[in-house]
């Protein structure tokens, strides 16, 4: 493990994400060489449209960020940033709970490689304070961020609205639900949450914020405060909200399920996978995160199958009261099933950094 990449720690607490992805300009268009690689050809040779469909989508959105992705675009000077910033489409499963404080840990899953290999942490800071979050540079939202002495909190995939039942159909259904985020125009969820940790003082404050504010997509919000019980899983839909306080673990699938949602799936069982497969996957992830006992670390041995599946990316600890964030990045290797940790734990004490 010690032979393995550290992941980097950019201090942009002056600049954000701008200044981000212009230090690391060089990683920023690996990433984005890595992803794209992925894709059909068709669809990367069709980047430069994606990216002005995108581009004009968010203009539309009550994106508080818009000029500092158009200012990272302008910097890098090559395609792909503006639809980075608008697909917040990361499978994930998250927990959060009560140990010596909250906790909260997560998996970040989604096909495209590079994303573990080219993790970086970003300090940064708001009105409310400093924060930490583990992003990549030229996106400009934050998916798991801790923020010293106040709070952690993270973003899964919500389960996705169908009109049909057939998984052969299930693309007609991503478009249709594509085509009604474009009438959307509030802020897209990533982005809503980095404007709650640059200005929420504290757990009430940001669980409110995340529960209230209208947003572009539904998606499930992951909180662990500071205080014994200051932990919550809130699952938003554009104007509405069901916050729990009890079974503080997530997945991609609402807790309780609802008649025309359905669980995420991995993009290789598109067009194979059942309705009621799909929502089993996610109920399973949750059920095996949440009945880990052992205490959280930094050995990561709770990311275990089917919490660790193919497409997992990263993984992450994070605890405000003690301002720790832990970070691990993971990629397919070649002669191993699933994927394996491809940098160094990195770990952020951010209380005796301020200290």
């Amino acid at each position: 493990m010690s032979q393995l990449p550290a992941i980097p720690v950019r201090d942009v607490r002056d600049g954000g994400p701008v200044r981000h992805a212009i230090e690391a300009e060089e990683v920023g268009r690996a990433l984005r060489d890595d992803c794209l690689s992925w894709l059909p050809p068709a669809i990367r040779r069709a980047m430069p449209m994606l990216d002005a469909v995108t581009r004009r989508w968010l203009m539309r959105s009550h994106s508080p960020y818009i000029h500092e992705i158009s200012a990272i675009s302008s910097a890098l000077g090559f395609s792909g940033i503006w639809f980075l910033n608008g697909s917040y489409q990361w499978g994930c499963t998250a927990r959060a709970r009560d140990d010596d404080a909250p906790w909260l840990v997560r998996t970040l899953d989604w096909p495209f490689p590079g994303l573990g290999r080219h993790v970086e942490v970003a300090r940064m800071a708001g009105s409310a304070g400093e924060f930490y979050s583990a992003t990549w540079p030229g996106f400009v939202g934050v998916l798991t961020g801790m923020a010293p002495g106040r709070f952690a909190a993270s973003i899964n995939q919500a389960p996705m609205w169908r009109r049909t039942r057939q998984p052969w159909l299930r693309p007609v259904d991503m478009m249709a639900n594509a085509a009604s985020t474009w009438a959307v125009r509030h802020i897209p969820p990533d982005q809503l949450l980095r404007r709650v940790f640059e200005t929420a003082p504290d757990f009430a404050t940001a669980r409110q914020l995340l529960e209230t504010t209208p947003i572009a997509r539904p998606v499930i919000y992951t909180l662990a405060g500071r205080e014994a019980g200051e932990r919550c899983v809130i699952e938003r839909t554009i104007d509405g909200f069901n916050t729990r306080i009890e079974d503080t673990g997530a997945a991609n699938d609402w807790l309780e399920r609802r008649k025309g949602w359905e669980g995420r799936i991995g993009a290789d069982v598109i067009f194979t996978c059942s309705h009621d497969e799909a929502g089993a996957n996610s109920h399973a992830r949750h059920a095996t995160l949440i009945s880990w006992e052992a205490p959280f670390v930094g050995t990561f041995e709770w990311v275990l199958a089917p919490v660790l599946n193919r497409y997992t990316r990263m993984a992450i600890e994070a605890c405000a009261a003690h301002g720790i964030l832990r970070v691990v990045g993971y990629e397919s290797v070649s002669g191993f099933e699933m994927p394996q940790p491809v940098t160094q734990m990195r770990e952020i004490r951010a209380l005796d950094l301020a200290a």
